[in-house]
């Protein structure tokens, strides 16, 4: 078939978690649950699953009502040893627990197939991309997901 070799497949991409995909955010109010404690964002939470001492976290609780407070604060709090070993455990939980939300996960599956990319300014190679560069590891969590929220359905 003459031309297929040509052929080119557009696939969406969300590089962006701002308005109508604020919901992506891990800023966005939701609850979670880590160790017990409820959060307002899945933000909070993990700055607050990186802390080694009560005073660390007890500034987390009373400030990261306000996740982008909580994360300026989590630059501020000595860092659990297996941090880098765990990080992306405590973050798939905590999108997991999000996503169970039935109107947050029926917007998550809106998504469709489009790739999800935290893209940002802030200079997060690890979470997101800047300027399409990074590992992006926020936005393949939502899509892993995703699309196992889609084979449940």
């Amino acid at each position: 078939m003459k031309g297929i070799e040509n052929a080119q497949v557009e696939v969406e991409v969300i590089d962006r978690f701002r308005r109508p995909y604020g919901f992506l955010s891990n800023m966005a109010k939701c609850e979670v649950c880590y160790n017990g404690e409820t959060f307002h964002s899945v933000e909070q939470a993990y700055q607050f699953a990186k802390c080694v001492t009560d005073a660390d976290r007890d500034k987390i609780r009373r400030y990261g009502v306000r996740p982008d407070l909580a994360k300026k604060i989590s630059h501020r709090v000595t860092v659990r040893e297996d941090w880098r070993e765990v990080k992306l455990g405590v973050m798939e939980d905590l999108l997991r627990q999000k996503f169970s939300v039935q109107k947050l996960r029926e917007k998550l599956l809106s998504t469709g197939s489009a790739v999800l990319i935290e893209g940002n300014e802030h200079g997060d190679y690890f979470w997101g991309q800047v300027h399409g560069v990074g590992q992006n590891m926020l936005g393949r969590l939502l899509m892993k997901i995703r699309q196992e929220k889609v084979q449940a359905a």
